[in-house]
């Protein structure tokens, strides 16, 4: 059995997808930031970080095996987990990467990259998503000027970001078009292989909703692809689930 520990739009709603796209049984368990439940001793033990999530798997005979880090925990859904839900037409064709069919053929280019990208979402976007939202953390001032001006130069590279990220769903979509892989000009962030990272990317992109300017939602290519996400049965079932209010993205 999965138990997913988690707290309503945290860096959880990334696996939260991932399970939801999979099919598989799962049980969530509320780690109730407001309350500092994420501070626990219970807590503490499953993750010494104090963060959400954290993935608890138990199998009969078998330690529970305890992961944290949104990443790894996708990443080890792919590879172990069967996808008992219907995946989307665009997906359903292609061969399949892990157990999952959520990540490409290991060895390949198509593999090398979707690394290179998970890795640069956890450890590039997140991170300044972080010091964007909890800039006093980041100073060892209280001047509101200080602290203000750490959030306005994370949220400027939250912006190159978001331009990398548009830039990339251009080049992708355009190779698609070229040799007709996509239809309609639909697709995910890999091209026509809905992945982990369109999780990734979503959830991300979802936590700009709020910035005055240069949201997420307002780039040519960004925009039209998370209203295609939202219209994925896995992710309305985790908003339903989440208890999410409008604006989603």
């Amino acid at each position: 059995m999965i138990y997913l520990h988690y707290y309503p739009s945290n860096a959880s709603m990334i696996p939260h997808i991932v399970l939801e796209e999979l099919g598989v049984l799962f049980e969530l368990v509320l780690v109730d930031r407001s309350h500092d439940a994420h501070k626990s001793p219970d807590y503490l033990k499953l993750n010494p970080n104090g963060k959400i999530p954290t993935l608890v798997q138990r199998e009969p005979g078998q330690p529970d095996l305890v992961l944290y880090e949104s990443a790894a925990i996708c990443l080890h859904l792919s590879d172990t987990q069967p996808r008992t839900g219907d995946p989307s037409r665009l997906a359903s064709a292609l061969p399949s990467g892990s157990a999952a069919g959520l990540m490409p053929p290991v060895g390949t280019p198509a593999r090398a990259h979707a690394y290179k990208w998970l890795f640069w979402l956890s450890n590039t976007f997140q991170p300044d998503t972080m010091m964007y939202f909890y800039p006093e953390r980041y100073v060892t001032s209280s001047d509101p000027k200080v602290v203000s001006s750490v959030a306005a130069q994370a949220q400027a590279r939250i912006k190159s970001h978001l331009e990398q990220l548009d830039d990339e769903l251009a080049r992708v979509k355009g190779r698609s078009k070229a040799s007709d892989d996509l239809d309609d000009g639909d697709g995910w962030f890999l091209g026509n292989q809905y992945t982990v990272l369109d999780a990734y990317v979503f959830t991300l992109c979802r936590w700009t909703r709020g910035f005055q300017s240069g949201a997420a939602r307002t780039c040519e290519h960004l925009g039209p692809y998370l209203q295609r996400m939202l219209a994925r049965p896995a992710v309305q079932r985790v908003i339903a689930t989440e208890k999410l209010q409008p604006p989603l993205v």
